[in-house]
């Protein structure tokens, strides 16, 4: 059953996940530059994103230079491209979601039913969006492991892993911690509750959620000499004595009980 700490703590793990899947779409750190052997470069590093390729010169300046064009670029960069704008369009989808859906936030308070599954569809977006960010953060890192250590690809051309990788599944993980704890809203029951609102205990007689008034059953039998009647305000009549002489007693009844006109 999902509390609403429990409900506040993934939507702030999922904000985490999309503000880390931000920066590692952004910033260009996917990969560097491996320096192995004993070569002497001008260069101090160069790195690759998935929008732009920089140089870090070992004067200082760093130039960056984006991609020209989209068709020349390699297929699994054009899939790593498109994996992250999805992802980060669901996680913008899943936070707006939440936001309506938690117990913490006044929004649809009037039903609480559709209340909950709000929360859990914006949870579920957190999932499927933290899963499109670790699709290519782990196809990229195989494939610079791979590159890294064939023996086919220059030393010049191998590249290590860089920091918006380790970044990417830390944002990955937290999106689907986050929105599994959303999900949660999914699975609170409605225990103990019956029709229109109504509650049950032992016996089986229903009384309002709300309080309120009790409903009163009149009994035509008991509304007779020396009986005991109910009136319409409520009240318990009771009779003493026979004929015109004997008196009649009002007796509040008391509040809670349901009287069904049988003593």
């Amino acid at each position: 059953m999902a509390s609403a700490a429990l409900e506040l703590v993934g939507f702030f793990l999922g904000l985490l996940g999309l503000m880390g899947s931000l920066v590692s779409t952004v910033l260009p750190f996917w990969e560097n530059t491996a320096h192995i052997g004993s070569n002497i470069v001008t260069a101090s590093g160069n790195v690759k994103g998935l929008w732009m390729a920089c140089v870090h010169q070992s004067t200082g300046t760093f130039q960056c230079d984006t991609y020209n064009s989209i068709l020349a670029l390699s297929s699994d960069l054009q899939a790593s491209r498109a994996l992250m704008v999805i992802s980060l369009v669901l996680s913008t989808l899943g936070l707006a979601i939440a936001v309506l859906g938690m117990q913490c936030t006044v929004c649809l308070e009037s039903s609480g039913e559709l209340k909950k599954r709000v929360a859990g569809v914006g949870g579920c977006f957190f999932c499927v969006a933290g899963f499109m960010t670790l699709v290519p953060v782990s196809w990229t890192t195989n494939n610079v492991i791979q590159n890294f250590y064939s023996p086919s690809v220059p030393a010049t051309l191998k590249f290590e892993l860089g920091d918006c990788l380790y970044l990417g599944i830390v944002s990955a993980v937290l999106s689907m911690l986050g929105g599994g704890m959303l999900a949660l809203s999914f699975c609170e029951g409605h225990e103990g509750e019956g029709h229109r609102g109504r509650r049950y205990r032992g016996g089986g007689y229903p009384y309002p959620v709300g309080g309120g008034s009790v409903p009163v059953v009149r009994n035509p039998a008991t509304m007779q000499m020396g009986g005991i009647g109910v009136n319409s305000r409520g009240h318990t009549l009771v009779r003493s004595g026979s004929g015109s002489s004997g008196g009649v007693h009002v007796k509040p009844l008391a509040a809670g009980y349901d009287v069904t006109g049988y003593v």
